[in-house]
């Protein structure tokens, strides 16, 4: 497929919504997304996005990140056609990361197509990795790139779009059609150093808005300029083996051919963040547990830290126990942390199947009392609805839980508590999913179509693609909401929120049941009916879909200033824009550079 007319842009990566027309349709969503960063739309992006943008803008081409659906929760009146239509590109990327956005990564590839039918379009991330055979299958997909490290991939794709050679089977992990001709090129490329990258490729992403003059396109989620969370990423693949997870270490394997781990090195982590400093004093989440890489790794990591003045607060994610000296580590290193735990349940055995926190519940606390000794600011707590073996009387007793290990650390306030749904599916290429009988899950689906049909249901339990051997979907929404309102009183009781944040969430839990029962009844209608009842419940459901089981303000981290100042923020902003300057003249001396992918470097 040669481009041959001049075009303003080589690739332009979309981000879709996960349901493209929920500004009219009433979705109860309930708690989905009450513990991530985005709303129900799911519009935050994959950080995969920003690193293949600035892979290839080394290489002198101009790629843009539209986050189709930001712009649509931020404007009601945003007319996606209206902006598409006008985009000039040699190639659309459409991330497929997140199984939710099934439904509406597929309807933005149909308008997108519809508006300009002769520009390939290009489906990644790890849900397209395994459902690439459908994928291809649609009639508006030309391309899958499958694997979780497709930089280089897709720089080998678009100087194939410049060229007259159009054989793509030398592309590693390509999924492909041309006519009635598909190709399933061996997923072969898996890199075992990620150095070469930045990821997230922040960059990439402060140049763009200079260079495109466009501040809202690339915008990560709705309120990120009022709250601006960067993040950084340690490694691809994962040394545990969460039978949940579809990041899990039987899942990058099976999924994308990972065998081990790829890390990225201290050294270009302490670069990263001494970069991200320059724009922005909001915490900086370090992804995934950072001891998966290994003592010297640690200690390296840490050791670089205390050599920088460090001004963000830095968040650290644990998959296991940590003991007293980790903590004490952290604290002669860092002068802010805090940490994340996802606990999921109370209950040992249960997280001993499940793989999370294996470990008995006296060494969890004192994780907790060893991190809040040695200068943590903040501990997130989180407990699950829906994981293997667990019963609805398993999931109020993770509330009792929260209350022991509260007067065990001394009802201390920097400890917050979660409870939510494991929902809206089961992640794809997980062993719950792969094995759903010896894990005792029900499946309910199992195509890339299933998904995108249970996705667009006017409820979450409705959503909801397995139940367990233990709990119908009645029962695990119903064990949701019940620990919801017990965590909610325990909150009270401790003084973690006041009477009125009591009073507002409870309110919210309550109504989201009645919801619930009355989006059943009308399920029982004729569908034109159920249509134009739903549509009478909009506003009130919209209203629940944010925050109903917990407080609005509960996941952030206190910033007194959450930018670098203005001229700091130029000054990057002109260094960007020079070093692109220098890679366009470059590419002008010698236009073949860019041909040359080196997939061992």
């Amino acid at each position: 497929m040669k481009v041959t007319c001049y075009m303003k842009y080589d690739l332009v990566l979309l981000h879709a919504p996960s349901v493209y027309d929920f500004r009219k349709n009433s979705l109860l969503a309930g708690p989905i997304s009450d513990v991530v960063p985005s709303s129900p739309v799911f519009e935050m992006y994959p950080i995969g996005l920003t690193s293949i943008a600035d892979y290839l803008e080394r290489f002198g081409l101009r790629v843009k990140i539209i986050n189709i659906a930001n712009r649509m929760l931020m404007d009601k009146n945003f007319d996606v056609e209206k902006k598409l239509k006008n985009v000039k590109t040699k190639a659309f990327g459409i991330d497929l990361h997140w199984l939710p956005h099934a439904h509406g990564s597929i309807e933005l590839a149909k308008i997108v197509k519809h508006l300009h039918p002769k520009t390939p379009i290009i489906f990644g991330g790890l849900s397209a990795t395994y459902y690439h055979k459908e994928l291809i299958q649609y009639p508006f997909i030309n391309f899958v790139m499958r694997g979780d490290s497709t930089e280089k991939l897709m720089l080998m794709l678009m100087n194939k779009f410049e060229s007259e050679n159009t054989n793509y089977d030398d592309i590693p992990n390509l999924t492909w059609k041309k006519e009635q001709e598909y190709g399933y090129n061996p997923l072969t490329y898996v890199p075992k150093d990620l150095d070469e990258l930045d990821i997230p490729g922040y960059r990439y992403t402060i140049k763009s808005v200079f260079k495109y003059k466009n501040f809202l396109d690339p915008l990560p989620y709705n309120g990120w300029l009022q709250y601006p969370n960067t993040a950084l990423l340690t490694a691809r693949g994962c040394s545990q083996n969460c039978l949940i997870c579809g990041g899990s270490k039987d899942s990058y394997e099976q999924n994308c051919n990972r065998k081990s781990l790829a890390l990225r090195s201290p050294a270009k982590l302490i670069e990263d963040i001494l970069f991200i400093q320059r724009f922005s004093r909001a915490p900086i989440f370090i992804l995934h547990d950072i001891r998966q890489g290994g003592t010297e790794y640690v200690t390296d990591f840490f050791n670089r830290l205390k050599k920088i003045k460090l001004k963000n607060e830095l968040v650290f994610e644990l998959f296991q126990y940590a003991d007293e000296a980790f903590f004490e580590h952290i604290h002669a290193s860092v002068p802010k942390y805090s940490i994340e735990l996802t606990l999921e349940t109370h209950d040992e055995a249960l997280r001993r199947l499940n793989g999370k926190f294996n470990c008995t519940n006296k060494k969890v606390i004192h994780t907790l009392r060893s991190a809040l000794k040695h200068g943590c600011k903040k501990i997130d707590l989180f407990f699950m609805a829906g994981i293997p073996g667990q019963t609805y009387g398993s999931v109020l007793k993770n509330i009792d839980f929260c209350e022991t290990i509260h007067l065990a650390c001394n009802k201390d306030p920097r400890l917050y508590y979660f409870v939510a749904p494991l929902a809206p599916f089961l992640d794809p290429a997980s062993p719950a999913f792969e094995h759903p009988e010896k894990y005792g899950y029900k499946k309910l689906c199992h195509t890339l179509e299933d998904h995108r049909k249970a996705i667009t249901q006017p409820s979450w339990k409705h959503m909801l693609s397995y139940e367990t051997n233990e709990m119908t979907r009645d029962e695990i929404v119903g064990s949701t909401y019940e620990a919801a309102q017990r965590l909610n009183n325990f909150k009270l009781k401790y003084q973690l929120i006041d009477q009125a944040a009591h009073a507002d969430i409870d309110s919210k839990i309550v109504k989201s049941m009645q919801y619930i029962q009355t989006i059943d009844s009308l399920l029982a209608l004729p569908l034109e009916e159920q249509s134009s009842r739903l549509g009478k419940l909009k506003k009130e459901i919209e209203e629940l879909n944010r925050h109903s089981i917990c407080g609005k303000n509960e996941l952030k981290w206190e910033v007194q200033k959450n930018y670098a100042n203005v001229f700091s923020l130029a000054i990057v902003g002109l260094e960007l824009l020079y070093e692109d300057y220098i890679v366009k003249v470059k590419k002008q001396l010698n236009p073949a550079t860019r041909h040359n992918v080196n997939l061992h470097s």
